[in-house]
């Protein structure tokens, strides 16, 4: 029978520690504070972003917003993540994705000093990553590697199949995946036979944000599966999994909601945590 991971549990567990490694920061004269720069009017991104300053406030991280029109230029947006960066309480800053098309390049995401980038997009970042010189990790893709340690699921020498390839999520996730001694499959929209790929996996992660894009016919007894995807229907929430059939097949799975998302953005504040501890040199 399968269960289902309750990612509100873990991600209870893991704000308790941020809120001890809050406390001792404070006691230091230090208060870790998290900045947010929102473009546009995207409904579910607000959603998120009201998640992220609930969770910030449940563990004393200070919190802001910073929201920009839609048709902002790009060196407008550039200058004025510049601009937030100089106060010098912010230890971390994320741009809240996606963003519309024209802004989503990579002088935009390098304007985050790597010191903050809490969500690391950086190239920077994303290098240190490469090379296992990282000090904090991109939220939704160690949210995944956390979930299945929480299971005790072994990764070493295990089958991973990875939907979606895009910067967020499948990209880093496929070289985290690698650094625990997986072996890794990613599927992007291109991908021939993707059914067969995620039928040879023991785990398949879905980052795409399309509904019922694993199906059951995709899943082999005993899999675990991770739906990091976000997609809303008539109004509510959904993943990337058809998750009432998927879960007939599977040893463990998440939901949406209640799954990954409580995790990620509990990992996006204690990355701000660290950060914190690192700028003032407590580490």
């Amino acid at each position: 029978m399968t269960k289902i991971i309750d990612g509100k549990l873990i991600a209870a567990k893991i704000e308790t520690e941020i809120s001890s490694r809050v406390v001792l920061l404070k006691q230091k004269g230090i208060t870790p504070k998290l900045a947010v720069v929102l473009i546009g009017e995207d409904r579910p991104s607000r959603i998120y972003i009201k998640r992220k300053k609930e969770a910030a406030e449940r563990v004393g991280i200070d919190f802001a917003l910073h929201e920009f029109p839609e048709n902002i230029e790009k060196t407008e947006l550039i200058e004025a993540v510049n601009k937030i960066q100089t106060d010098p309480l912010l230890t971390g800053l994320i741009i809240q994705l996606p963003l519309p098309e024209r802004l989503y390049v990579p002088e935009v995401l390098n304007a985050i000093n790597t010191d903050i980038d809490v969500d690391c997009l950086t190239d920077c970042n994303i290098g240190k990553l490469v090379m296992k010189t990282n000090l904090i990790e991109p939220p939704t893709p160690w949210a995944v590697i956390k979930t299945l340690k929480e299971i005790n699921f072994d990764l070493a020498g295990k089958n991973a199949t990875i939907i979606g390839a895009g910067a967020l999520v499948g990209k880093p996730l496929a070289i985290m995946l690698v650094n625990e001694l997986a072996s890794v499959t990613t599927c992007n929209s291109r991908t021939k036979d993707i059914k067969n790929k995620c039928l040879s996996a023991d785990v398949i992660i879905s980052a795409v944000g399309k509904k019922d894009i694993l199906t059951a016919d995709m899943v082999k007894e005993g899999t675990v599966v991770i739906d990091t995807g976000i997609v809303y229907v008539d109004g509510k929430m959904r993943g990337d999994v058809d998750f009432a059939n998927v879960s007939l097949k599977t040893s463990y799975i998440t939901p949406t909601p209640g799954g990954i998302g409580p995790i990620t953005v509990a990992k996006l504040l204690l990355n701000t945590a660290i950060c914190a501890e690192k700028i003032n040199k407590v580490l």
